[in-house]
């Protein structure tokens, strides 16, 4: 994973897409302590879906940007 990494603090956001088998794309974060593992980790899903990778890809990184202004 990991087309775009973000951090904040000890976060990391990494930010990516997935190819859905109706081949549209969706947008995958995975949100973990830096130093720690991320097995453990959940990956959150963009509740939208693209007809294109980068439309993606795009939508994956606001949801990083939203889920590091939580923390």
């Amino acid at each position: 994973m990991a087309a775009v990494t973000y951090t904040k603090r000890d976060w990391k956001a990494e930010a990516d897409i997935q190819r859905l088998p109706d081949g549209k794309y969706q947008g995958v974060v995975l949100i973990t302590q830096q130093g720690g593992g991320s097995g453990d980790a959940q990956p959150q899903l963009v509740d939208a879906v693209s007809d294109t990778p980068g439309e993606a890809l795009e939508e994956a990184k606001a949801l990083a940007h939203r889920l590091l202004a939580k923390l």
